[in-house]
């Protein structure tokens, strides 16, 4: 059987179209990277309280879907994806306080010197929670960023540990959590996240 040749298809004036009116994903990606990279560094040479509360309240004046949109697809040891899992933890603390501090004090006698690094006051309660996961994110304007990342990188294991002593299923993505913080924080010692 033979078969015919034909010329190939040109694509029409639409094709084209859609491709000048859609968004290019390496343009999203690199966008994001660069925001990124100057919300980290930028802040970090700014240095004042304006800036650390810009810094602390994005995801609210942005919504955590515009951050989502821009960082969540990062892998973790990049700036973009350490933010986004920041972001993604002090969602998490202020949208269930009761339930990160019952977490955090089950598992602060099991992980006592990730307990000491998280630095939450004692007795851990729902506002204890609440400011030291604020202190963490005001950390990237006030402090070296390896040291944000280690100690959200603390809480989330104590967090994790926690919900194990307490029999809840769902300790995996937490630890995971705090595996990726604390791998990205020494990429960030060795030789600088980007």
């Amino acid at each position: 059987m033979s078969r015919q040749h034909h010329r190939p298809m040109i694509p029409g004036d639409r094709f084209f179209a859609a491709l000048e009116n859609g968004v290019d994903p390496a343009a999203v990606t690199e966008a994001a990277e660069v925001a990124a990279a100057v919300l980290v560094r930028g802040a970090r040479a700014a240095g004042d309280e304006v800036t650390a509360q810009r810094v602390l309240t994005l995801a609210d004046t942005e919504g955590m879907e515009t951050l989502a949109e821009l960082w969540s697809h990062a892998p973790a040891h990049t700036l973009a994806g350490c933010l986004w899992r920041l972001y993604l933890l002090r969602g998490w603390v202020h949208a269930a306080p009761l339930s990160a501090a019952e977490e955090y004090d089950a598992g602060r006698h099991a992980a006592e010197v990730a307990r000491v690094v998280a630095g939450v006051s004692e007795p851990p309660g729902p506002d204890e929670v609440r400011l030291m996961v604020d202190d963490v994110l005001r950390g990237i304007v006030r402090t070296d960023f390896a040291d944000v990342l280690l100690r959200a990188a603390a809480f989330a294991r104590v967090v994790a540990v926690g919900r194990a002593s307490l029999g809840r299923a769902n300790d995996e993505p937490v630890l995971t959590l705090s595996e990726q913080l604390e791998g990205a924080a020494h990429v960030e010692l060795d030789h600088g996240l980007s």
